[in-house]
């Protein structure tokens, strides 16, 4: 017998033995990048709190004292012009058609396009017994003032469109982050498991910029990013049986269908999209009522759809999405987003006709809803949030034809406006200022990751402590900026 140790190539020529090796150390290699790209995120879990199969939307407690229950965001595409809407500039007027454009000329977008200073095509007025000044282009929200707590003082760090909606949404200037609605719902869950916890009204009309990047989950679970609406027709598709059955059958066949989903699930228990694939299943046959029962609003009155611009050309459109807010809300949902069709507020030429119009489509519904929020009693528990991705600049924006009756206004990422009201706000009040021409947030300032982390503290949650466990590390909405929430503007 021939106890020599095994040695399967050693009798091998040298380049069939190198060969040999070769092969070994491609196959040791492939396979370590098969575990690398293995499905299992083994370092992107949720910080103490494992996700269990059907509990990742349930009710969760508060870090601190919630005031309010749920958020209506809405969110006004292309940068609202703030000397114009809410923080008049009598400086405008003494110096309209002043050269100014040398002074800020590293912050313009469109140099070729800058014109002089350019006062506010519209009159400002003190409303409510605030006296906080609004211009008569919002005539309607005017009249709610007391409720709403204005920042003047808010700014951002990016003056094109792409990145500064980026950076609103999800804290960043860059896209594949989870949103403000993703983190909320991430971290408090729902009070209703028949309907979706982040719910998107988007305008029939088209997506906004960024798409659907506006509401992602990033890298929570998918089952955290939001679900459009669609304000005609069936409110989601696909939900309705495609022929009759007795409830009976429908109830097996779900009972069924659930046992076989957590059987497979049992044997991929690290597949997320897996989780929330069934997940979602599980809340389309759930919405099969509760749907189309939300988006029904001919049990609604005359008064209250008039009170919201229903049935008018004009706000029909953005107030039904209105109205629909306001039903979700009251059914338990956390997170309702609206937006308006393309950059309605983008107005770099026309800006007497372009802002009125915009607010001629929203202004109205806005202010409906804050009453019907207020008389139902849903104010105070239901955080209303107004503003868009950016500001405007105090100089003109001249058309080729350099008619200052055609001048807009180019973007601003140093000052902006936004308000917020309920949700334990102080209505009546105006936090910060910027300087004489409106350019510059100088009085208070205000982020973008504080104004985020102050919503959160609003619904209860804590903005250090709401994380989510990436690569290592501890990821946040509010990022690693030095952030501060916003105590003043509460009650």
């Amino acid at each position: 017998m021939n106890n020599a140790p095994c040695n399967p190539c050693g009798d091998l020529p040298e380049p069939f033995r190198r060969a040999f090796f070769s092969s070994v150390g491609r196959g040791l290699c492939g396979m370590a990048i098969a575990a690398l790209a293995s499905p299992r995120p083994v370092s992107a879990t949720p910080l103490h709190r494992p996700p269990v199969s059907g509990s990742e939307l349930q009710p969760r407690p508060t870090h601190v004292t919630a005031r309010a229950d749920a958020v209506i965001q809405l969110f006004m595409n292309g940068g609202p012009s703030q000397m114009d809407l809410f923080d008049p500039k009598p400086e405008l007027t003494r110096h309209h058609g002043t050269p100014y454009f040398e002074k800020i000329a590293g912050e313009v977008e469109n140099p070729q396009a800058a014109g002089d200073l350019m006062r506010s095509p519209f009159r400002f007025r003190q409303h409510g017994e605030s006296g906080m000044w609004v211009s008569d282009a919002m005539p309607r929200l005017a009249q709610c003032v007391d409720d709403i707590a204005l920042i003047r003082s808010m700014h951002t760090t990016n003056l094109t469109h792409e990145p500064a909606l980026f950076k609103i949404h999800s804290g960043q200037t860059f896209p594949g982050l989870p949103t403000l609605g993703a983190w909320v719902t991430y971290g408090l869950g729902t009070e209703n498991q028949n309907l979706p916890a982040y719910v998107v009204l988007d305008d029939p009309k088209g997506l906004p910029i960024n798409r659907t990047q506006n509401w992602q989950a990033g890298f929570l679970s998918p089952v955290y990013q939001g679900t459009r609406f669609r304000s005609t027709g069936a409110p989601v598709l696909n939900l309705k049986r495609e022929f009759d059955e007795p409830d009976s059958v429908t109830a097996l066949e779900r009972n069924l269908i659930r046992e076989l989903d957590e059987i497979h699930l049992a044997q991929h228990p690290h597949l997320r999209q897996l989780r929330a694939r069934i997940s979602s299943y599980e809340l389309a046959a759930r919405m099969q009522l509760s749907a189309s029962d939300v988006l029904d609003l001919s049990g609604e009155t005359r008064e209250t759809l008039d009170l919201y611009g229903i049935d008018q050309k004009t706000t029909d459109s953005y107030g039904r999405r209105c109205l629909y807010a306001r039903r979700l809300v009251e059914r338990g949902v956390r997170f309702v987003q609206l937006f308006i069709d393309s950059q309605i507020w983008d107005n770099h030429t026309a800006l007497s006709s372009g802002l009125k119009s915009a607010c001629d489509r929203t202004d109205h519904p806005v202010a409906g809803l804050l009453t019907d929020l207020s008389r139902r009693g849903l104010l105070d528990r239901t955080l209303v949030v107004w503003g868009g991705e950016m500001g405007r600049l105090p100089i003109s924006q001249l058309p080729g034809d350099k008619k200052i009756s055609n001048a807009g206004r180019d973007h601003n990422k140093n000052a902006m406006c936004s308000w917020l009201a309920g949700g334990g706000m102080r209505g009546g009040s105006v936090y910060g200022t910027t300087d004489e021409l409106g350019f510059r947030a100088v009085e208070n300032p205000v982020s973008v990751q504080d104004w985020h982390a102050t919503i959160l503290h609003a619904l209860g949650l804590d903005h250090e402590r709401l994380t989510y466990r990436r690569n290592g590390l501890e990821s946040k909405l509010t990022g690693t900026f030095e952030t501060r929430v916003i105590n003043e503007l509460f009650r």
